[in-house]
């Protein structure tokens, strides 16, 4: 009975060991560069919004203008009289108290402000995510494998021009077209004015509102997912496993769906992971333009005074989540891809 190499056999039992702490390392790497991430975003978030141009205490009083001494009592209520450096240790004692502040305008916890305005965010957000990948990566692999084809031309081209098409310049469209002009939609807001009674109609006049400010989103996003998915099919519709898969008398649809498809779908998941990190943050320009109470409208109403304290709120609030996303993505890519782990 031959005896195994003792090399070979150290090594194939150091091999898991290595892969482990490899996987820790990568690990922490990936935890660690998160993290100081949102350190550098909670200090850019002080400095940023204090070289903003205005007086955010004038800007509030202007419908009732105080004399000089109300204006310093209020400077000195939110601390914009005291120094810079001083203002900084505050907000680095604040932010390590996970108190995000006081809004000028609403007088409010910041944090009780920006969760209030989630749920809205969330959900518009939230589906036109869902929609626009969904349709997307239909169609961009319908695309990739029927390449050069009329339907290629026409989904490709419909996609880039409304990629191209300013966001809020589509949102006034839409708006103009179908809620003013053909009065099928309402033209702003969550609920209609007063509400309606019972569960299913206010459910139903929830989905009636987001309508216009869903498919103007989707309208706008939905062609990154076409175009990343139709390139990275098109790779792979030149690699040997799918000459296999249809020497072994695969149809078409099949060899696409089982076998072409799922390979291409990995360089999609840092796109998608870094939407949903999104998904938080809103839309400032669509919900400005369709008056939809989430946290972009709440953003651009923080920067008319500016509300400092609710801009750093908002700010950190996207800003971790979407580094939250890229971490998870990066953790995610190695897990599903084995070429990212033997590298």
């Amino acid at each position: 009975m031959s005896e195994l190499p003792t090399t070979a056999v150290t090594a194939d039992l150091a091999e898991p060991s290595r892969r482990g702490r490899g996987t820790a390392a990568f690990v922490l790497r990936t935890l660690g560069g998160g993290l100081v991430s949102v350190g550098l975003i909670v200090v850019l978030g002080f400095f940023l919004f204090r070289v903003l141009p205005g007086d955010p205490v004038r800007t509030m009083t202007r419908d009732r203008p105080g004399n000089p001494e109300q204006l310093a009592r209020l400077r000195a209520e939110f601390g914009l009289d005291r120094p810079l450096p001083a203002q900084f240790v505050d907000y680095l004692a604040d932010m390590a108290r996970g108190d995000l502040g006081t809004s000028y305008v609403y007088s409010r916890p910041v944090t009780e402000i920006i969760l209030g305005r989630l749920g809205p965010t969330v959900l518009l957000t939230g589906t036109a995510l869902v929609v626009s990948v969904a349709l997307g990566l239909w169609l961009g692999s319908r695309a990739a494998w029927r390449h050069g084809s009329v339907f290629d031309r026409v989904a490709t081209g419909t996609a880039l021009v409304l990629w191209s098409v300013p966001t809020f310049w589509l949102g006034l469209i839409a708006l103009m077209v179908f809620a003013v002009g053909l009065d099928l939609f309402p033209t702003g807001g969550m609920t209609s004015p007063g509400g309606v009674d019972g569960f299913v109609p206010a459910v139903l006049d929830v989905a009636h509102h987001l309508v216009l400010p869903c498919l103007t989103m989707v309208a706008v996003v939905y062609a990154q997912y076409l175009m990343v998915m139709r390139s990275s099919l098109l790779e792979e519709m030149a690699a040997d496993y799918l000459t296999t898969a249809r020497a072994k008398g695969l149809r078409e649809d099949l060899v696409r769906r089982r076998h072409a498809v799922p390979n291409a779908l990995l360089p999609t998941i840092t796109i998608i992971f870094l939407h949903v990190g999104l998904v938080v943050a809103g839309a400032v320009t669509v919900e400005t333009v369709f008056s939809w109470p989430g946290l972009g409208l709440l953003t651009y109403q923080a920067l008319a005074v500016p509300d400092i304290p609710l801009l750093q709120g908002t700010l950190i609030t996207l800003s971790v989540a979407v580094v939250l996303m890229n971490v998870l993505a990066d953790l995610g890519y190695r897990l599903v891809d084995p070429r990212v782990r033997a590298s």
